[in-house]
């Protein structure tokens, strides 16, 4: 079965769809960072982008993709936080309504975001079954239609522009490291490396407290992670067919990393750059400083994929 089709027309289509809305956000480096993981690093700081996050590319690009009949309607999503808060955002671009399903646990800086787009917010117990009832129910009311966080051939494109920009911007990268959870700005970045430089090797880090998508590689179907514990909390859904079929073709390997790795990446950022990321994108600056030998000497591409902290958690974290 062909899960996608997804060329490299569309992600350009998709790229020059999308520009007017966001930030072609910049890409830092860090000379200690470097020395500590023994290669050249290149962050592309998605945390500065439209609604603190990546996601908004995705949104946008699946909204803007609509017929206006079918816009008109609303949006609907489920996410705990930044596919919300850009379909949140998407929605009030093209001036409709957006129906919003959130778990009861969702960070509160991205719930008071997503309500600050003026979304209606709906909460639901913390797991997919009950955001795909609670999702389904607002969408037979509503008419809204339904932009999927991941599993959607225009939200994969969006998610691709990321990796575009990056390699346009830095052409010379020898790996691309994203973190995954439902697998869609990996399976973009995967694929722009596809069309764009073929020799760029993509990895992936996942927490260990969320290992779905390692096991489901290994497998060749979609599994379930063994226990879901850990302090990346965009990081919490599991791969569709569509994104798994893309990853199989493309993606070097998955590294998963504990959540005391994440937190010693997370702290190495804000000390070493002075910057504010979310723990969900300290994954991928884990994996690599877990795995120097996958990197040594190379040039390193890392996506930073947002920066909606909920500062009331930060003290816990660290006190741990």
């Amino acid at each position: 079965m062909n899960y996608t089709n997804i060329r490299w027309a569309d992600i350009e289509a998709a790229h020059a769809r999308i520009a007017p809305y966001i930030h072609r956000t910049p890409v830092l480096t860090s000379r200690s960072i470097n020395a500590l993981a023994s290669c050249s690093l290149f962050f592309k700081c998605e945390n500065f982008q439209k609604i603190g996050a990546f996601k908004i590319r995705g949104a946008l690009n699946a909204a803007l993709s609509l017929r206006p009949e079918d816009a008109q309607r609303g949006l609907a999503t489920h996410s705990s936080g930044n596919h919300a808060q850009a379909v949140a955002y998407a929605a009030r671009q093209l001036g409709v309504k957006a129906y919003i399903v959130m778990p009861e646990n969702s960070p509160i800086v991205k719930v008071n975001a997503v309500r600050g787009y003026g979304a209606e917010v709906t909460f639901c117990a913390p797991n997919q079954a009950a955001r795909e009832a609670t999702l389904r129910e607002i969408v037979a009311r509503t008419g809204a239609a339904f932009i999927h966080p991941y599993d959607d051939d225009r939200v994969i494109g969006g998610q691709a522009t990321c990796a575009k920009e990056f390699l346009e911007d830095v052409p010379d990268l020898e790996a691309l490291v994203a973190p995954v959870g439902g697998g869609g700005l990996l399976s973009g970045t995967c694929l722009s490396a596809h069309y764009m430089a073929a020799g760029v090797l993509t990895y992936a880090g996942e927490p260990e407290g969320a290992a779905d998508a390692v096991l489901s590689l290994h497998s060749g179907r979609i599994e379930k992670a063994p226990y879901v514990n850990t302090i990346a909390d965009g990081l919490l859904t599991t791969l569709s067919e569509r994104t798994l079929h893309i990853l199989a073709q493309h993606v070097q390997a998955i590294l998963t990393v504990s959540d005391a790795e994440i937190l010693a990446a997370l702290q190495l950022v804000f000390e070493r750059m002075k910057i504010v990321i979310e723990p969900s994108c300290a994954v991928p600056l884990a994996a690599v400083l877990k795995h120097p030998e996958l990197f040594v000497g190379k040039r390193v591409g890392i996506i930073l994929t947002g920066g909606n902290v909920d500062l009331s958690r930060l003290a816990k974290w660290f006190a741990r």
